[in-house]
């Protein structure tokens, strides 16, 4: 059965940054997300900048920046505006509610006051959901659960993921998807997002575990995640973000069919 449209989903979707993202995805003709894991302001802001105009979303790890300070963020916040992308900080938050939204609000990053969307694994429990919204909601934020991961040997599965899925029925208000390799559940309609994405590899000898875009698509995903495989050593980065967008984008227009 051929799926609706990023735009046809947007128009009803009750979240307004799940509904302000599809609408990005449909403008751009875009559904990949480029995952800038480096060290150093310069080379995170030369990937915005450069990936900007193939990219939907900007993936960073932000206290892997060694050199981070509020120009970076100053700079990164205008580049997603000039670009037209999200920005995803993947935090990965998985402590007790009231921990998370100090971590999420304060201290040295403010990851509230900048990212778009976050993530957190449900291990906690809902309070962990609860805890960030506080943060999140005012500003207009969402939250991605991580359901499953990619890497080899991942215990995210069976009672775990469904019960992720529970936690993200209980919380439209924030939660606007998952961190997935398939569709979890037709109860709503959640966002989802897959790493673990490559063209040319299967893995990376560290318990990665790649597929294609095509395969991504096909299970479900909105969103492929790609990193190395764009930017890697002796890449030509905007050719090979060219390539990722285009098959990702044409693996979508495929499953509307």
């Amino acid at each position: 059965m051929p799926r609706p449209s990023y735009g046809e989903r947007a128009k009803n979707q009750k979240n307004p940054l799940a509904q302000g993202f599809l609408e990005l995805m449909e403008r751009k003709q875009s559904n990949l997300s480029v995952a800038a894991d480096v060290s150093s302001k310069a080379e995170l802001l030369e990937l915005a900048n450069v990936l900007g105009p193939y990219i939907c979303l900007f993936k960073t790890h932000i206290d892997i920046v060694e050199d981070f300070d509020q120009d970076l963020v100053d700079q990164l916040t205008a580049l997603a505006k000039k670009h037209d992308f999200f920005i995803f900080e993947d935090r990965k938050f998985a402590d007790i509610g009231n921990t998370v939204r100090l971590q999420y609000e304060k201290g040295v990053y403010h990851i509230a006051d900048w990212a778009h969307i976050t993530n957190a694994h449900p291990i906690p429990g809902p309070g962990i959901i609860t805890g960030l919204a506080s943060a999140g909601v005012p500003r207009g934020r969402g939250l991605l659960l991580l359901a499953e991961m990619s890497s080899a040997g991942s215990l995210a599965t069976g009672t775990y993921t469904q019960s992720t899925i529970d936690m993200a029925l209980a919380h439209p208000e924030f939660v606007i998807g998952f961190v997935a390799s398939r569709r979890l559940t037709d109860q709503a309609d959640f966002l989802y997002m897959s790493p673990g994405i490559g063209l040319d590899v299967k893995g990376d000898g560290h318990g990665q575990q790649y597929r294609t875009p095509a395969q991504a698509i096909e299970g479900g995903s909105d969103v492929v995640i790609v990193g190395r495989g764009i930017y890697g050593p002796g890449k030509d980065r905007v050719a090979e973000a060219k390539r990722y967008r285009e098959a990702s984008w044409a693996a979508y227009l495929t499953s509307l069919e």
